[in-house]
């Protein structure tokens, strides 16, 4: 199915639109280079930041994995940065029992917070573990981190949406790509031959973590010879 039909399937308003961001893609896509990560979190302070996560509650739109592979004395410390898929095939939008997921231009999945009615079966069908549930608690709790012009009102499952609605409308990027100190982080137009994620992507370079669930993941993983046998592992394929 189409993104042009599941909008007019559901006729949902973009409740991202106040921002007034457009992106004349679309698909968009992201890279990680893991050999590239520092394991710093700058990513994920700068996530917290601009969409106001429940850090408190060790909720995270993106975390960075700390993982050890291999064995000693041939082990190695690998960071692996995780967010949404933002699959064009997504679970989450398909047991959405009320609307509340949408795909948005670009291709980028959102929640629309006032149509969650925190049922969580989005939180359950999504095979990377990527939607946790903003509280009412988690919300009071905001209103004092971050002050009275919190971006959450209502409970609702959150997740990354590549900061859609919130980033540099001359640029588009998101947050923890801006803010990633060692390049670790890619974000482009992947129908954009000339764009650096898709030349990774079609050279083969950037693969996508579990291929077999057919979900068609738009972030994709390079990895070297020796954190390829964590893409083992976790069934990494370019396909």
């Amino acid at each position: 199915m189409s993104n042009s039909n599941i909008l007019e399937k559901n006729q949902l308003i973009n409740p991202y639109s106040k921002f007034g961001n457009t992106r004349s893609c679309e698909h968009w896509g992201f890279v990680v280079r893991v050999d590239q990560c520092l394991g710093c979190d700058a990513c994920v302070a700068a996530c917290t930041i601009e969409n106001e996560t429940p850090f408190w509650e060790d909720l995270w739109r993106t975390h960075v994995e700390d993982l050890e592979i291999g064995e000693y004395p041939n082990s190695q410390r690998m960071f692996v940065p995780r967010l949404c898929m933002q699959c064009e095939n997504p679970p989450c939008y398909y047991v959405c029992p009320t609307g509340a997921t949408q795909i948005v231009d670009g291709g980028i999945v959102v929640v629309d917070e006032y149509k969650c009615m925190g049922c969580l079966y989005c939180v359950e069908a999504c095979p990377y573990g990527a939607r946790y549930f903003y509280t009412y608690e988690d919300i009071q709790k905001a209103k004092e981190v971050y002050g009275d012009n919190e971006i959450h009102v209502v409970p609702h499952v959150d997740k990354c949406t590549f900061c859609y609605g919130t980033a540099p409308d001359n640029t588009h990027t998101p947050a923890c790509v801006r803010t990633c100190p060692g390049g670790a982080r890619v974000f482009g137009c992947l129908d954009d031959p000339n764009s650096e994620v898709s030349i990774l992507v079609n050279t083969g370079q950037a693969v996508v973590l579990n291929p077999q669930l057919n979900v068609q993941p738009k972030v994709f993983y390079v990895f070297n010879k020796q954190t390829q046998r964590y893409v083992s592992q976790n069934g990494g394929d370019n396909s």
